[in-house]
């Protein structure tokens, strides 16, 4: 009897044991994943920039010639401060003169033209700050009825596709998961679309895990319709 007794108690604490020990595991996980993740990626755009940087550079102006080892983050402090003196110089008059001559000449090439046109003009939005990128978290349907995905509602507003019978159109960024980078733009009546009560930070979270990083609800589920307002007028009264 007392042989069971022990038996059992050494089979519980063995259980405990483990259950900690996973659970230990787990919140290791949980802290070191994000830190670990965050300084690869770091670390890979560093060296990325390093080699550019290290492959223009000539020997003689190169530290690590003269070093037995090499400097991370080199090339990018060298990065940095080359495109801030750029930045000086194109404040000046001499350079927002050069500046203009180089836009004048993209202008008039072809190919070249919209391309540089719409690079500055992406970047002019994302860096400057001149409008928002993405103003609202929505819900359209897209790529087929009935199938919900989450979009973005984009700060410009295209006058060319006003003109239809759907009536207003609001342009909807829809990225794909995992890389919000890339997706599809576009245009839906604004009656059919859903707006979530979400900042886009935490719409961006959503997309990244793919869904698995829900954010806190902000308000009841029921007061959230996930009807267009079309449908909503069309559904008959009870």
């Amino acid at each position: 009897m007392d042989r069971q007794v022990g038996t059992a108690t050494l089979t519980r604490w063995r259980i405990g044991l483990a259950a900690r020990i996973r659970a230990y595991f787990l919140a290791g996980v949980l802290v070191t994943a994000p830190i670990g993740i965050t300084i690869y990626l770091a670390w890979l755009v560093i060296d990325y920039v390093d080699d550019i940087v290290g492959a223009l550079l000539p020997a003689r102006y190169n530290p690590e010639t003269y070093l037995p080892f090499s400097i991370p983050g080199l090339g990018l402090v060298i990065a940095f401060a080359l495109v801030t003196l750029i930045g000086a110089f194109a404040a000046g008059y001499v350079g927002a003169l050069l500046l203009r001559l180089s836009e004048a000449i993209f202008a008039r090439t072809p190919f070249l033209r919209g391309v540089y046109g719409a690079i500055k003009q992406l970047m002019e939005t994302m860096l400057a700050q001149k409008s928002n990128a993405f103003r609202e978290v929505v819900l359209v349907e897209f790529p087929r009825p009935e199938m919900w995905s989450i979009g973005f509602v984009t700060g410009a507003r295209l006058e060319a596709v006003q003109h239809t019978p759907s009536g207003e159109l609001v342009g909807v960024f829809v990225p794909t998961t995992p890389m919000p980078t890339s997706g599809y733009l576009v245009y839906v009546p604004d009656r059919q679309i859903v707006r979530l009560d979400m900042s886009v930070e935490d719409g961006l979270k959503v997309v990244l895990s793919g869904g698995i990083v829900v954010p806190p609800e902000r308000h009841p589920a029921a007061e959230l319709s996930v009807e267009p307002a079309d449908r909503q007028a069309d559904r008959p009264s009870a």
